[in-house]
């Protein structure tokens, strides 16, 4: 079975940080890109942060420079690492596999995980 399954998310200041973990299993995570997306309630879903087999990375312009995406191919595990987290960050992150590595087109994203909270509040 595949799976991917998320943690780390929960209820953070403005300008705080927090760090998501994806642990994938029955995954060729280590030839697969993977990614981080996003969907906050009324609006589209959205690829924050992706990384590549080879360890090239993308972020979409509204988390670049506060966000870092990284991976442990020995653990299977993705990492977000969030920093100077603003309200509009509030959303359910979704870590997802891309098994035709590319990153950076959402469509080609096939395993999904069930999402974690994330939420910027004061």
């Amino acid at each position: 079975q595949e799976q991917l399954v998320e943690s780390g998310g929960g209820l953070a200041q403005p300008g705080g940080s927090l760090e998501l973990s994806c642990a994938a299993s029955g995954v060729s995570f280590n030839i697969y890109a993977m990614g981080w997306f996003r969907q906050a309630p009324g609006k589209q879903r959205e690829l924050v942060a992706a990384i590549t087999s080879d360890g090239r990375t993308y972020y979409s312009d509204s988390v670049k420079g506060r966000f870092t995406i990284s991976r442990d191919n020995a653990k299977n595990t993705l990492y977000l690492q969030m920093n100077s987290l603003k309200p509009e960050d509030t959303a359910l992150y979704y870590c997802a596999a891309d098994y035709q590595d590319s990153g950076f087109n959402p469509s080609e994203y096939y395993y999904w995980g069930q999402g974690t909270q994330v939420t910027v509040s004061l």
